[in-house]
């Protein structure tokens, strides 16, 4: 399905950026800086990129699609997911109180690396649920004609939630990040 295959494309690019954002966490915590422009783009890609556009296609249209052909909301994998989601949220919020005016000074470091652990600990163990379970699933249960309309759904959540060019903005940003900070 070409709507799910995205989902999981994304993916892949979230988990460089989870290996970007555990590289300059290191880095802090050893008490070195990392420019402000590139921790400001860090969580910008957290908060839109991964949240608003990546998890708005989930609930916005992949969820609601897998409802309405019988998977449960409720103590089934959406109700899971959909949680999984609130507390990404919540640790990102974290993250950036921790970071206060994003300088050293102003950081609080543990609390930012305690927030990030569990943050990349939780987007991983998501991730994997998603890529073997419940794309898998959406794949067995939906038509295509579901699948078109999905995808439809998602190009125009992505012009709308984060706009033209910001996707391709975002790729750039985690290519310049990566070569700087990926091990």
């Amino acid at each position: 399905m070409k709507s799910t295959q995205e989902l999981m494309n994304e993916h892949e690019g979230i988990q460089v950026m989870l290996g970007i954002l555990q590289s300059v966490t290191n880095l802090i915590v050893a008490g070195e800086s990392v420019p402000k422009k590139e921790l400001e783009g860090i969580m910008e890609f957290l908060t839109v990129f991964v949240d608003k556009c990546h998890h708005g296609k989930e609930e916005d249209f992949l969820f609601p699609a897998l409802e309405a052909a019988g998977v449960a909301r409720d103590g089934g994998p959406i109700g899971v997911m959909l949680h999984e989601h609130e507390r990404g949220r919540r640790h990102v919020a974290d993250m950036k109180n921790a970071l206060g005016d994003f300088t050293v000074r102003g950081m609080k470091t543990d609390a930012f690396r305690n927030a990030v652990e569990e943050y990349v600990s939780l987007l991983n163990q998501h991730i994997f649920k998603e890529n073997n379970v419940l794309f898998p699933m959406a794949e067995k249960i939906l038509s295509a004609d579901d699948d078109k309309k999905l995808y439809e759904n998602f190009e125009k959540l992505e012009i709308e939630r984060i706009g033209l060019g910001k996707h391709e903005e975002f790729h750039a940003l985690m290519d310049a990040l990566s070569k700087k900070y990926k091990s």
